[in-house]
């Protein structure tokens, strides 16, 4: 009898503490696969509205300097990197030959000058003969004939058009003499600029042959210190934008690789091109960014990383990107929003290729633009967000018992979806300009998995 009385004690206690472990065990299974949601905060703050883009800085003037003669280069007077002034020499040609030119041209010019003394001398003495014979006509006709008084004046005739020509000749070896020099100046390569050689394409010795076309041997950079250009690429759907920053006078800052601790602030929208190109059907244009560079830690050729400063939202209500990227599952929805899923469903073509004829008119693709900026964000339902019956019924069974916590903050598992009008953005948060939010709710982002913290 004592034996089947234990026995059935212990089945007893083995029920109970089977029947409370399979009511704790399953409030245990029910808490773990419950969804544990990820969600970030409403905030009041400022947001910047931004471009970013990709630019190569270059001087605002690349100054080639080549060679007008031919010649071995004979020395060389400045180097890469040197800062020069206009006039200095750079570098001098073998100017041998061009020496000798103008000593044959100089020595031609006065053998010009020397025949045309000569035939100032035979015209002289032919004038005088003619006056003679003329003179000896009219004291007596039989003195001289009509024959040697034509040949005296066309004698005189001959000699002026002989002067003419010699004179003639003067200025061609005068300006053959002046050929000569030029070339000779030529031979000394000058900086017709100030600025700093970024370039040297010519080494002492080597032998320059300029017939066809002149060689380039400088590059030379004018005020790289007062100011540089960044020429970067602008996507046609953000040329508007960047227009509006140049309008206003918006900064732009940007940093280069050599430098990924520092960024340059100050430069300025200097100019947008209206030369567009187009590269696998993406059209950009060429928007022109200037900058002062005292120190010269820019330098030609660096890659610029650019922010473009299009606006500054200052104090207003802000929710994080990844909220609105959020499309909740339907069995997570209360049954009251179950309607909401749906104005976030839109048609997709069954094909990858849409015909012209699927595509929408532009008026509608504009409505639709302006259309999504009303947005559904997701929060948590409360027991204060449960109709008006189920909270008093609440209230009311709990009278007689301890204080319930506050309905506001007691979640049931459910999301309850928020209309919002949205409009600018950034890279993280997007300006919220209409809706029922305040800065510190809670909205919902994504799903952790099961087992996540």
């Amino acid at each position: 009898m004592r034996t089947l009385i234990k026995t059935v004690i212990i089945l007893l206690v083995l029920g109970t503490l089977g029947y409370f472990g399979a009511i704790y065990g399953q409030k245990w299974l029910a808490e773990r696969n419950k969804p544990r949601f990820r969600t970030a905060f409403v905030e009041q703050g400022d947001l910047r509205i931004t471009v970013n883009a990709t630019g190569q800085l270059e001087p605002t003037l690349s100054v080639k300097i080549g060679s007008f003669v031919s010649g071995p280069i004979l020395e060389l007077y400045a180097d890469h990197n040197d800062e020069v002034k206009t006039h200095q020499i750079l570098a001098k040609i073998d100017p041998r030959i061009y020496i000798a030119s103008v000593q044959r041209d100089e020595a031609a010019l006065g053998a010009r000058v020397g025949d045309v003394a000569r035939v100032q001398a035979e015209l002289q003495r032919a004038r005088n003969d003619e006056q003679r014979s003329a003179a000896l006509k009219a004291e007596n006709e039989d003195f001289i004939s009509q024959a040697e008084l034509d040949q005296f004046r066309f004698s005189r005739m001959s000699l002026e058009a002989q002067l003419l020509i010699s004179e003639s000749s003067v200025k061609q070896a005068q300006a053959n003499l002046e050929n000569s020099k030029a070339n000779l100046e030529y031979t000394e390569i000058k900086s017709p600029v100030d600025g700093t050689v970024i370039d040297r394409k010519i080494d002492r010795g080597q032998t320059l042959a300029a017939q066809f076309q002149a060689p380039e041997l400088f590059v030379i950079a004018p005020r790289m210190r007062e100011e540089m250009l960044i020429r970067a690429s602008i996507d046609e759907a953000d040329i508007g934008l960047i227009r509006e920053a140049k309008d206003s006078n918006q900064p732009v800052v940007f940093s280069v690789d050599a430098y990924p601790e520092k960024v340059f602030t100050g430069a300025q929208v200097q100019q947008i091109r209206l030369s567009s190109a187009t590269t696998q059907n993406v059209v950009t244009y060429p928007v022109i960014v200037s900058t002062v560079n005292p120190d010269l830690k820019l330098l030609p050729g660096m890659t610029a990383n650019l922010t473009f400063q299009i606006s500054e939202l200052n104090d207003i209500l802000k929710v994080p990107n990844a909220a609105l990227r959020y499309f909740p599952d339907k069995t997570l929805v209360r049954d009251e929003d179950q309607q909401l899923l749906e104005l976030n469903f839109s048609p997709e073509p069954d094909d990858e290729t849409v015909t012209s004829s699927e595509t929408p008119p532009v008026d509608d693709i504009a409505t639709a633009t302006i259309a999504s900026s009303k947005r559904i964000v997701w929060i948590q339902e409360t027991l204060a967000d449960l109709p008006t019956a189920t909270n008093e019924k609440s209230s009311s069974s709990g009278a007689a018992g301890p204080p319930k916590s506050d309905p506001s903050k007691v979640l049931t598992g459910k999301l309850r979806g928020i209309h919002i009008e949205i409009g600018d953005s950034d890279y993280q948060f997007t300006q919220v300009v209409s809706g029922d939010l305040k800065a510190g709710d809670e909205l919902i982002t994504g799903v952790k998995p099961p087992g996540a913290p």
